[in-house]
């Protein structure tokens, strides 16, 4: 039977942290920023961790426990893992790690359509990329070696681990690119792109013939 809870980056982590102890939301926050989780989750929004919290709350798959004090402010909510929480939070890790999802993201999308752009803009646009990229694989490699001080086990540097290898590839593939487009080795033009496409439409139109 397919669980009925909506599955996402931000619930796991809701999840996960309530199957180490009941807590209310604020502290899941900290949680998320304390142990840099936020460099793999998606929590720019402070509002996401609120909407996603209802949400598996409508779903079942966490409870109210009870309600925490506040020094003067509203009490907060602490909530705690169901059942039905707990099975989808491990169905949850099993299914991200084991099965590559299909994700639609923007960098390869306008990979797509660089047609419509000379390649000296390209190579321009790809060296600015290279230079953020490497400014995020600074960040990270810092963030290690403060790991690697604290003598954290290897186990939670394993996230770091796998953006530094993705950082690492994607710069080596790019600055490959941008060799090969100072080198003239990819070149084109809209002109001879729109010359090919006419060539393909007529070579389909005669096999139709």
């Amino acid at each position: 039977m397919k669980n009925p809870i909506k599955k996402s980056p931000v619930a796991l982590a809701v999840l996960c942290f309530l199957i180490e102890e009941p807590m209310h939301p604020y502290r899941m926050q900290q949680l998320i920023k304390e142990r840099e989780k936020d460099e793999v989750i998606n929590v720019r929004h402070r509002t996401s961790i609120y909407q996603t919290i209802d949400r598996l709350h409508r779903d079942k798959a966490i409870a109210v426990q009870g309600k925490k004090k506040n020094e003067g402010r509203p009490d907060l909510i602490v909530y705690e893992i169901t059942d039905l929480g707990r099975s989808a939070a491990y169905s949850w890790i099993r299914e991200m790690i084991s099965i590559p999802a299909q994700e639609f993201l923007e960098f390869p999308a306008a990979v797509s359509f660089l047609a419509l752009l000379t390649p000296e803009e390209v190579a321009l646009l790809l060296k600015q990329r290279v230079n953020a990229l490497e400014n995020t694989l600074a960040r990270l490699e810092d963030q290690f070696q403060k790991g690697a001080v604290l003598s954290l086990p290897r186990l939670f540097l394993l996230e770091t681990e796998f953006q530094r290898a993705v950082l690492e590839a994607e710069i080596a593939w790019i600055q490959s690119v941008i060799a090969d487009i100072e080198a003239n080795r990819l070149t084109w033009s809209m002109e001879e792109l729109r010359e090919k496409a006419r060539d393909m439409d007529h070579g389909l139109d005669g096999k139709g013939t």
